[in-house]
């Protein structure tokens, strides 16, 4: 059930202009990012990891949180149109696997935007003339977070769920990314899930994760956010009213 279900969002997808911000958003992230370590060179002196200061900044703290609260919204726009919520409703298919086929579509893509901001950022190195090879932490930052951006994305469906605008969603998606920056820096970032990014792609410091017990807790706090907000907003559709 819950693959006919995936299948069915993806296809809602394929001819859709999600398609234009998941590559643009890194592209845009990456350009500014190089930019400004070009610019400022004869400052940051640490090749990789001052780039990735930079790209990782403008990246993680503003367009791929905002790509992740637009994917969100997009997945639940058609069921806001008309009366699709009563069809959708009235569907063979359980709520849980309405809502987990969402949240698994939305990874995928997330997934695909992290392998691309990779790639480019490393391209990135070799054009800017970097005689050493990429940092070996890199797979680990981008895997990281991807699992932050599962956390955000659940909750952000669940917005996007019960919020018929497109827009508003979004706007509280980012004002709680700048909120989550002032939980990281006040070193409460692991209550609070729009600070896991910050923490687990090493954005404003690079060994936030030196050890097992910090990369297990890292783990096991976006296990947690994501299993109690999906099951919640599940619980809701069970037990609410369809407002359509």
């Amino acid at each position: 059930m819950l693959k006919r279900c995936v299948a069915a969002e993806w296809a809602k997808l394929r001819h859709s202009y999600i398609w234009l911000l998941v590559v643009t958003l890194p592209v845009i992230s990456i350009l500014i990012g190089c930019a400004n370590y070009y610019m400022n060179r004869g400052v940051l002196k640490n090749e990789w990891y001052s780039l990735w200061s930079q790209v990782g900044l403008f990246y993680g703290e503003f367009f791929f949180p905002i790509l992740i609260a637009i994917c969100c919204a997009y997945v639940w726009r058609l069921e806001h149109f008309h009366k699709n919520w009563n069809l959708i409703m009235t569907a063979p298919v359980s709520v849980a696997a309405i809502f987990l086929s969402k949240w698994v579509v939305v990874g995928i893509l997330l997934l695909l935007v992290q392998g691309m901001f990779g790639v480019l950022y490393v391209l990135g190195g070799i054009w800017l003339g970097f005689g050493s090879m990429p940092p070996g932490e890199l797979p680990g930052w981008l895997l990281r977070g991807w699992i932050a951006a599962l956390a955000i994305s659940t909750l952000q469906l669940a917005l996007s769920m019960r919020i018929r605008s497109f827009a508003v969603p979004v706007g509280l998606g980012l004002c709680a990314t700048f909120l989550g920056l002032g939980m990281y820096v006040i070193d409460l970032g692991q209550f609070f899930p729009y600070s896991l990014l910050s923490i687990g792609m090493g954005l404003l410091s690079q060994t936030s994760l030196s050890t097992w017990s910090q990369e297990l807790g890292f783990l096991l706090v976006s296990l947690l956010y994501i299993t109690i907000i999906s099951t919640a907003a599940i619980r809701r559709m069970r037990k609410s009213d369809v407002i359509t």
